[in-house]
């Protein structure tokens, strides 16, 4: 994959992209990650990326000059008919706060391109040409306002790269984590294991625990040591059912249920409510 990604604070991304899975997945070639400065695309001395608005208002606006001839300088992005085309294969990208908000949905449908570009909005925002003509799609990573799009563009890179099969040493964790629908049909994960221990299946990721299994008068639930996989499943879905519940209500209205899912649920609603009792 290529990624490319148009900014006035190229240096921004000296750190952020070089660690971790987005550094592995660089050096090995699965994705190039390319930066380019919007300040190089002006053609005053001042390097001008900005200007107030017509009408008036508070703040400055991204001019579209720096940013069509940013991506236009590519020569290999498609045009935006061609990528708001069933089937296409590149999107670019305008970060902003306006856009529909990233969720894991969107990172896998992104991971599956050959080619995405990132515009990172600052001050008030930019020229709306930008959005209405070049860009084909708006993304925010949040429901809250930034300086700029630099951070978001961050972590859509991370997001979408550790989701391109290869990147991450174990495929199969990619799709056993918070809010990951699983698979139709599919029952069991790739290699050893227990059918479908670990999968979260859209809820939040079940409580993980490791060595030693006891630290400190905190032990390890029980379940987990007995090496019996049908009851490390359940006790697995259970805690993400109630961690779920507890935290992000909304995720179960959002995705499908299985009637044992609802018997679980029922069951931690009854343990609440004896609790507060």
């Amino acid at each position: 994959m290529k990624i490319d990604i148009l900014t006035i604070f190229p240096d921004f991304f000296r750190g952020p992209l070089d660690y971790g899975i987005v550094r592995r997945a660089r050096e090995t070639g699965l994705v190039e990650i390319g930066i380019h400065d919007l300040r190089a695309f002006t053609k005053d001395k001042h390097r001008t990326v900005d200007d107030r608005p017509f009408g008036g208002g508070e703040g400055m606006v991204l001019k579209p000059e720096p940013i069509f001839e940013c991506l236009e300088s590519f020569g290999t992005v498609a045009s935006r008919e061609a990528r708001l085309s069933p089937g296409a294969k590149q999107s670019v990208i305008l970060l902003s706060a306006q856009g529909r908000r990233l969720d894991q949905t969107l990172a896998a449908e992104l991971s599956a391109l050959d080619r995405v570009a990132l515009i990172c909005g600052r001050y008030e925002g930019v020229d709306e040409r930008i959005s209405e003509h070049l860009a084909d799609r708006e993304v925010s990573i949040g429901d809250y306002v930034l300086s700029g799009g630099e951070l978001g563009a961050a972590v859509i890179v991370d997001t979408i790269t550790r989701l391109i099969p290869g990147a991450v040493g174990n495929q199969n964790s990619t799709r056993q984590e918070s809010f990951t629908e699983p698979v139709a049909g599919q029952a069991k994960l790739a290699g050893d294991g227990p059918s479908s221990t670990c999968v979260s299946g859209g809820l939040l990721d079940y409580p993980h625990y490791t060595r030693p299994a006891e630290y400190r008068g905190m032990a390890v639930p029980e379940v987990l040591v007995n090496g019996n996989h049908d009851q490390i499943r359940s006790w697995r879905r259970k805690t993400a059912l109630a961690k779920t519940l507890r935290n992000r209500p909304d995720l179960l209205e959002r995705f499908a249920l299985s009637e044992e899912d609802r018997e679980l649920l029922a069951q931690i609603k009854r343990d609440q409510s004896t609790a507060r009792d």
